[in-house]
């Protein structure tokens, strides 16, 4: 479980601006992290099926990404580790487990602990983080609290027996307060895009002595992912000069925070593979950075993706027009083309991921009967 220092510090760029921001910003932990099902009409069309419009860049109004079942199917009911064993981490940590039977997994996006769900270890997992909402962990004791924020009291209250994170979730001391009460803390890579989610179940599989079950969910995960792409890309303009122009908007209004998602910040991944275009990085924004009027307008994004939480924290499309008076000087302002979709499930690179992008995909190309 090596991976390379480049990628370790291009990922740890990547998501530190926006951790300290969730935290920064966060109301509270909540007793349920806000993965359970929305509406959505068209759920359980195929894509090929849909009804879609020649020219997806005059679409009109709002609409939320919803996916069909949140929870997570495991890759096997009867998932059994081989232990111990020994890895080394992202910071090139030796780390040396020796017993699974408790489980934390805690990270900002809530992928570390889909992964392991997805392994058919989630009978395992005592605890949870306040990204963590699919119905099967919704109910577990939270040890986070003020959003991202981890809690010692709260973790050596479970007793873990082994605990999987990475740099985007702290304060760093609790960290190392659980490593030196001695409970083995494997710290993976915070990287969070398309490119890395093998990566990412690799290292989960092999600190939780599963290695069997990790490439089968990789290869599973990989098929979902390429079979969907290419469902996407059927359906979807091939010309450069109809595909949708879309920024991904990160807001937070009570605490007046506004970021634009650019290159390398995982959100350019997601719009390229549902064959869109990342105005964003077409205009040179790198990673996570505060919006910038000027940015905004010169990007002239046809939709603005948010999350859900974002957008209710300005009180809807109006309050973000109020908020923002340059989102209405873009096309997506103009024709209130707001795709909203769940915090806990856009961002959380994993095993839902391919349904993240055809729930994305149906949002901006088929909203239905959504409305304002």
């Amino acid at each position: 479980m090596r991976l390379s220092s480049r990628r370790r510090w291009l990922g740890a760029a990547v998501v530190i601006a926006l951790a300290a921001t969730l935290t920064a910003c966060s109301t509270g932990p909540t007793t349920n992290a806000g993965s359970s099902a929305c509406d959505n009409p068209t759920s359980g069309i195929p894509l090929a099926d849909l009804e879609l419009t020649a020219h997806p860049r005059d679409l009109t109004g709002p609409a939320t990404a919803c996916i069909e079942d949140p929870d997570i199917e495991p890759i096997t009911d009867d998932a059994e580790s081989q232990l111990p064993v020994t890895v080394v981490d992202n910071q090139g940590t030796e780390v040396t487990i020796t017993d699974t039977s408790r489980i934390l997994a805690l990270d900002m996006y809530g992928s570390l602990a889909a992964t392991v769900f997805a392994l058919g270890l989630g009978d395992q997992v005592v605890g949870r983080d306040t990204s963590t909402g699919f119905p099967a962990a919704a109910d577990l004791p939270l040890v986070t609290q003020n959003g991202h924020e981890l809690s010692g009291e709260a973790i050596l209250d479970l007793a873990p027996t082994v605990i999987l994170t990475d740099s985007t979730i702290g304060p760093w001391d609790v960290i190392l307060q659980m490593r030196d009460s001695g409970i083995p803390v494997v710290v993976l890579s915070p990287e969070r895009n398309l490119d890395n989610i093998d990566d990412l179940v690799t290292g989960v599989a092999e600190a939780l002595g599963v290695p069997d079950e990790g490439v089968a969910l990789n290869e599973k995960l990989a098929t979902d992912l390429s079979t969907t792409i290419a469902d996407i890309a059927a359906i979807t303009p091939s010309d450069p000069a109809d595909k949708v122009r879309i920024m991904f908007l990160y807001v937070r209004g009570n605490a007046g925070i506004y970021y634009l998602f650019g290159e390398g910040s995982g959100a350019d991944s997601l719009i390229s593979s549902i064959n869109a275009i990342d105005v964003a990085t077409e205009i040179g924004w790198k990673g996570m950075r505060p919006m910038t009027a000027e940015a905004l307008v010169d990007a002239a994004p046809d939709v603005l993706v948010m999350m859900t939480k974002g957008l209710e924290s300005v009180d809807g499309i109006d309050g973000l027009l109020e908020r923002i008076p340059a989102v209405a000087e873009t096309p997506a302002g103009e024709n209130r083309r707001i795709v909203d979709m769940s915090d806990y499930e856009i961002m959380s690179f994993g095993p839902r991921t391919a349904d993240v992008l055809d729930a994305l995909a149906r949002a901006v190309y088929a909203p239905g009967d959504s409305t304002d």
